[in-house]
């Protein structure tokens, strides 16, 4: 930078005023830059750690007893993508994790346990392993486990997101459960099955569904592997929608379900939606950028934004995933790319 230039940078700071020639080729770069690194959690030490928990405090002393997956090139920061937020809950047997509701949308997704429930907003579901559960922004909701064993499900929010948009409240309900005022299974009886109520009329930007049985999302994996063939890139990938208007199931985070078949080899391919994967099923590596890494059942793994991804898949794999690509593409911004067969 020529001196006289410096001399001005100088001169103009006090002013709160920056020179664009110094960092526009930081702020206009020519493809998508980010702190975000490829990793995987291991389930094994994160289970661990997170029973470890389990014994130092209560859900109730927590509110929510969670390990937060913090990338490593974003230290310090609670998220797992620049936009995104992920972390592990557990509620152990008798426990109830108690009513709150702030903006933030949340998905569950659940690893491990069956017979827990959440209630949102008076309605209550029970929790199964592969399910992928909604609480929708400012919706009441509370978490108890009636079983005998250990419940853990992913958290994923947009917190990164509203922490952005300074949009972000939250309440305490001044009881610790809610009282059931919706019958359990009216909500899914309604919307479930292509079906509406005949007068639904709606406001909401969320799917009116909040439970998304694995078993169903499973089955139609099957067919689809028994009676087509796999996409290059993909294997077979169905996303999660609203069954009021097919838009997405959340107004924030895109959520996928998709299977490999034993011996599939994708193309490459790239987007510019940072992406969570939980391994539900298989086994299988993953070459993100440069890196290849292994996984097995239940880790969790991150891709950034337009890093090139491809699988390799040892025995048939079922992976769950999540993004923030119905942002982007609401905005026009999203892109993909590619391999060529």
């Amino acid at each position: 930078m020529p001196a006289d230039t410096r001399e001005f940078t100088e001169k103009i700071a006090p002013d709160h005023l920056a020179p664009l020639w110094n960092v526009m080729h930081s702020l206009v770069r020519p493809e998508p830059g980010t702190g975000t690194r490829p990793w995987k959690w291991d389930y094994a030490a994160v289970r661990s750690h997170l029973m470890e928990a389990g014994e130092l405090i209560s859900a109730m002393e927590a509110e929510r007893r969670v390990l937060i997956y913090e990338n490593p090139g974003l230290p310090g920061q609670s998220r797992i993508t620049n936009s995104l937020y992920a972390g592990l809950q557990l509620v152990m047997p008798g426990e109830i994790a108690p009513a709150h509701r702030h903006t933030q949308s949340a998905l569950r997704f659940v690893i491990e346990g069956s017979g827990a429930h959440t209630t949102v907003n008076g309605e209550k579901t029970i929790m199964r392993p592969g399910d992928f559960v909604i609480t929708p922004h400012w919706a009441w909701h509370d978490h108890g486990n009636d079983s005998d064993e250990p419940m853990i499900w992913l958290d994923g929010l947009d917190i990164p997101l509203l922490q952005f948009l300074d949009a972000s409240f939250a309440e305490r309900m001044t009881a610790d459960a809610q009282s059931e005022t919706v019958p359990s299974g009216l909500t899914d009886a309604q919307f479930s099955n292509g079906l509406l109520p005949v007068d639904h009329r709606t406001t909401a930007v969320t799917s009116p569904v909040f439970n998304y049985p694995y078993s169903r999302t499973r089955e139609s994996l099957y067919t689809l592997s028994r009676q087509s063939d796999p996409d290059n890139c993909h294997g077979y990938k169905l996303r999660y929608t609203n069954p009021v208007n097919g838009d997405y199931a959340m107004p924030t985070i895109a959520t996928f379900m998709q299977s490999m078949p034993t011996g599939f080899a994708s193309h490459a391919y790239r987007s510019t939606d940072a992406t969570v994967y939980v391994v539900v099923e298989g086994h299988g590596k993953t070459r993100i950028g440069d890196e290849t890494i292994e996984w097995q059942p239940k880790d969790i793994f991150v891709v950034p934004s337009w890093f090139p991804v491809s699988h390799n898949i040892d025995e048939e794999a079922v992976l769950f995933s999540f993004s923030d690509r119905v942002v982007q593409e609401k905005l026009g911004l999203w892109k993909e790319s590619r391999e060529e067969p």
